[in-house]
């Protein structure tokens, strides 16, 4: 075998160890945020300590774990779980990690562009209310959102509290009736100049970014929302289900 193939399969297994390793971390397995000892992560994994070495470096260029002499391998940052079960605020989602409070960078009354005004299904002329908020766990930058929404339930939010509260929540009291569903795409985007700044991130750093269109439980969408999270302190987790029953699925 030649040395190019040895280096490939060794970084392949290094990526597979890491992958495992950056889902106990996510989900709390590791006692007091510490991490075995590679000779201990070596055994397990059925591999070199060189190979692990490579899968902690991988983590540690993630900002995951940090690595110090004389400690040892801890968990750097916690990511927080985003449920994809159930249609919630950010403030729902993770009331039992702390405290969500909102900065209201941008609010007015805006005419949409035409991608919105579709998304929204808005006659031509139709204004839409604008919302930029840079959303913090317990003082932490999580996400910045740019939000747009119907008039007639956008504008009460001009005298509403949006620092302590979730727009779904207000949302649901101007409109006398619960929201229903929501449509969700996910991808992952890099960080640009601006958003990095607001989100005190590195320029370039990876950000997950939700793009969601939310109805009222008449069906009537009401909310496009374009969201940026830090990918790295939050992950997003949901169950689906394989309906065999539905030819078009």
């Amino acid at each position: 075998m030649e040395l190019a193939d040895v280096r490939r399969r060794r970084a392949d297994r290094a990526r597979q160890v890491a992958d495992l390793l950056r889902c106990e971390i996510v989900r709390g397995g590791f006692d007091g945020g510490h991490l075995p000892l590679e000779a201990a992560l070596a055994r397990e994994f059925g591999t070199s300590r060189n190979t692990v070495r490579d899968a902690l470096d991988l983590l540690r260029d993630e900002g995951l774990i940090a690595r110090c002499p004389g400690v040892g391998t801890t968990v750097a940052a916690e990511k927080y779980p985003h449920g994809l079960y159930r249609l919630l605020g950010l403030a729902e989602t993770l009331r039992e990690h702390g405290e969500v409070t909102n900065e209201v960078r941008a609010m007015g009354l805006v005419p949409p562009p035409a991608a919105v005004r579709q998304r929204l299904d808005l006659p031509e002329g139709e204004p839409v209310v604008y919302i930029e908020r840079l959303r913090r766990l317990d003082g932490l930058p999580l996400s910045l959102d740019l939000t747009y929404l119907v008039r007639e339930l956008g504008e009460p939010l001009f005298d509403a509290d949006l620092v302590h509260n979730d727009v779904f929540v207000l949302l649901e009291r101007i409109a006398g009736r619960p929201l229903g569903a929501a449509e969700l795409t996910i991808e992952a985007v890099n960080a640009d100049a601006h958003t990095a700044a607001v989100l005190d991130a590195p320029r370039g750093a990876a950000l997950l970014m939700v793009e969601r269109l939310t109805h009222l439980s008449d069906g009537r969408p009401v909310d496009l929302e374009f969201v940026r999270f830090r990918g790295d302190r939050l992950t997003m987790r949901g169950h689906l289900w394989r309906n065999t029953d539905d030819p078009g699925q």
